[in-house]
């Protein structure tokens, strides 16, 4: 793993982000997610309101956003709880960034099952494009990040970026979805390959008579009434 991400002068962050609060939106969307925990289970909402501020900040910014230290003194204060209470949260979860990332967030699996089919080959396409572990590129586009076990690992390897997973990949699949994101289109997300979610490659291999049927089974096994 590369050196940590660079955090911010606190001077220069509470100058920037001391004065944070909800916009109009967002303000609105915090009212619905308090909602639904009891009194007194306010901390409940610690998760939803570190991705609601990260999104704003994300917005201000032009990136995918980040947590400044006063942003989660400030989700803090709006669940009514000590502040080291929300920092755990936000330090115990990877969706949470700690340090300024770029407009595209590329986290690429190392985990076992990914590694073993061809992780290396993502990362390999990742630093011939610029990318390196725990920076951004000069021009503000991407933050690369290895993370751990990210849940797809039938469709290995994989990497998510921002709140995409994108599947199936080897270098030159890895390297088509940075270029298009670089001329910011919106490339497919999900599998690379011909296959639907994680289903086998090559279409199904049970039940084959069923697929794109419309059987009314009524009729072969009599009407259920």
């Amino acid at each position: 793993m590369a050196d940590a991400p660079h955090i911010p002068d606190e001077a220069e962050t509470r100058a920037r982000w001391g004065n944070f609060a909800w916009n109009e939106a967002n303000a609105e969307k915090a009212r619905e997610i308090l909602s639904r925990y009891p009194a007194g289970r306010e901390q409940s909402a610690s998760i939803p309101f570190l991705d609601l501020a990260q999104r704003q900040v994300g917005e201000e910014t032009n990136t995918q956003g980040w947590l400044p230290v006063p942003v989660i003194e400030f989700v803090a204060r709006q669940i009514n709880q000590p502040y080291i209470r929300v920092f755990e949260v936000a330090t115990f979860y990877t969706m949470f960034n700690l340090a300024p990332v770029g407009r595209y967030h590329v986290q690429v699996c190392g985990t076992t099952p990914c590694m073993l089919r061809g992780s290396d080959d993502v990362l390999a396409a990742c630093k011939n494009r610029g990318l390196a572990k725990g920076k951004t590129t000069p021009d503000g586009l991407f933050t690369l990040t290895e993370v751990e076990c990210l849940g797809t690992c039938a469709n290995a390897p994989m990497v998510q970026i921002n709140d995409d997973n994108f599947e199936d990949l080897d270098y030159d699949k890895t390297v088509a979805i940075l270029d298009a994101l670089a001329r910011g289109e919106s490339p497919k997300p999900g599998p690379q390959i011909e296959r639907q979610a994680s289903a086998p490659e090559g279409g199904p291999t049970s039940l084959q008579a069923m697929v794109g049927e419309n059987h009314d089974y009524r009729g072969e096994w009599g009407s259920a009434a």
